[in-house]
C-alpha cells in the first residue's frame, strides 16, 4: 500500500481573522498563501499560512467561526501543533523575539532528543517550534524570503501534531494498525509514533491523559489534522483502507487546492488524508498569492454574496518593505 508521506496541514479555530493575520504574519513570520472561505460555512474565513511557496507539509490554516465560543483544552484532543526552524540557534532567536514581543512560552526544553519551545497566541492556541538540528527524516520546506524573520532562524513547515488520549491502547492500536505508524519514543507520558522518512515533519506525538476533562472544541483549538498523500488513487487507496477497518469516512472531497477524505479516528480526534497537489499557487501570481479573496470555481458564481457577508481584511504585503528584525 501507499503510506503516509507525514503531516500535510493543521486547521485551527481563531477568535479573530484579523489578529491571526497579524500573528502569522509579523510575528512568526509565515506567509499566507490563501484568503478564502471555509466550504462547508461560505460566511466564515478560511485563512493558509505555510512556507514561500504554499507547500505541503507547512500550512496551518484557521477557521473563523461568527459567533463560536472559547474552546477548552483537556484530553481527547490535538492540542499543540509544532513548526520546524533550521537549529538550535534559532530557538534563542524566537526566545528574544517572544519576549520583546511579549508572547507567552515556556522556555526551551528537550524532547524525544530535539530541543523545543512551546508558545501561546492570543486564543491560547498551543504551538511548538522544534529544532531541526539533529532531525533525519522528511525534508522542510523554504522559508517565507520577505518576511520579517531572519532566514537562518525562520519557519520552515509543521513539526509534529500533539495528541491527548484517555485511551491510549486504542489510539496506538489506530496508528500502528491503520496508519502504519510506528512507535520510536516514550518519555514519560509522551509517546513519539512516526510515518514514511520520519522525523520532525512525519511525527505524532501522544500524550496518555485520563486526569483532565475530554477538550471542548472552540477558538484557541484545533479542528482537525491532515497527513500527506501522494495523489488521487492514493487518497482512494486510504478512503478503501479506512472504510476496511470499519471507520465512517468523509469520501472523496474535492478542496480545489487539494483532494481530501476525513474520517473520525478517535473520541475528539478528527484526521484527513490530503494530496500533495494541486497546491495553492495556480490561481494567484506568486508575488501577490493570498491578497486577494480566493475562491474555488464552484464557488465563483456566489462571490459577490460572499464578499458581502465577509468582512474585508487588508492582506496586502507585495506593496510593502518588510524589514528583517534580528533581535
Amino acid at each position: 500500500m501507499n503510506h503516509i508521506k507525514g503531516i500535510h496541514h493543521v486547521t485551527a479555530i481563531t477568535s479573530s481573522a484579523e489578529k491571526n493575520y497579524e500573528f502569522f504574519t509579523y510575528v512568526l513570520g509565515m506567509r499566507l498563501v490563501k484568503k478564502t472561505v471555509n466550504q462547508d460555512d461560505i460566511q466564515t474565513y478560511h485563512l493558509f499560512f505555510a512556507d514561500d511557496k504554499g507547500s505541503a507539509g507547512t500550512d496551518m490554516t484557521f477557521f473563523d467561526f461568527p459567533g463560536i465560543p472559547k474552546g477548552r483544552h483537556g484530553t481527547d484532543e490535538i492540542y499543540k501543533t509544532a513548526f520546524r526552524v533550521p537549529n538550535d540557534a534559532a530557538l534563542d532567536y524566537w526566545v528574544k523575539r517572544f519576549d520583546r514581543l511579549k508572547v507567552q512560552h515556556e522556555g526551551i526544553k528537550p524532547l524525544f532528543g530535539k530541543q523545543t519551545l512551546s508558545f501561546v497566541d492570543f486564543d491560547d492556541q498551543q504551538y511548538m517550534l522544534i529544532s531541526d538540528e539533529n532531525n533525519e527524516g522528511i525534508a522542510s520546506g523554504t522559508p517565507w524570503q520577505k518576511g520579517p524573520i531572519p532566514l537562518e532562524f525562520a519557519i520552515t513547515g509543521l513539526g509534529p501534531i500533539h495528541v491527548r488520549v484517555s485511551n491510549f491502547d486504542y489510539f496506538k492500536e489506530v496508528l500502528e494498525k491503520v496508519l502504519v505508524m510506528r512507535e520510536t519514543g516514550k518519555e514519560d507520558s509522551l509517546h513519539l509514533f512516526e510515518v514514511g522518512e520520519g522525523g520532525n515533519g512525519a511525527s505524532v506525538i501522544v500524550e496518555h491523559n485520563t486526569v483532565l476533562q475530554p477538550g471542548r472544541q472552540g477558538f484557541g483549538t484545533v479542528h482537525h489534522a491532515a497527513f500527506r498523500v501522494e495523489d488521487t488513487a492514493v487518497l482512494r487507496e486510504w478512503i478503501g483502507r479506512l472504510e476496511s477497518f470499519g471507520f465512517g469516512t468523509s469520501g472523496y472531497v474535492d478542496r480545489f487546492f487539494f483532494e481530501s477524505l476525513y474520517a473520525r479516528v478517535a473520541p475528539g480526534i478528527l484526521f484527513e488524508w490530503a494530496t500533495d497537489g494541486p497546491g495553492f499557487m495556480g490561481d494567484e501570481p506568486y508575488e501577490t498569492v493570498g491578497e486577494i479573496l480566493s475562491l474555488p470555481p464552484f464557488l465563483e458564481s456566489k462571490r459577490d454574496y460572499i464578499e458581502s457577508v465577509v468582512r474585508p481584511i487588508d492582506t496586502v504585503r507585495s506593496t510593502k518593505t518588510i524589514e528583517k528584525e534580528y533581535e
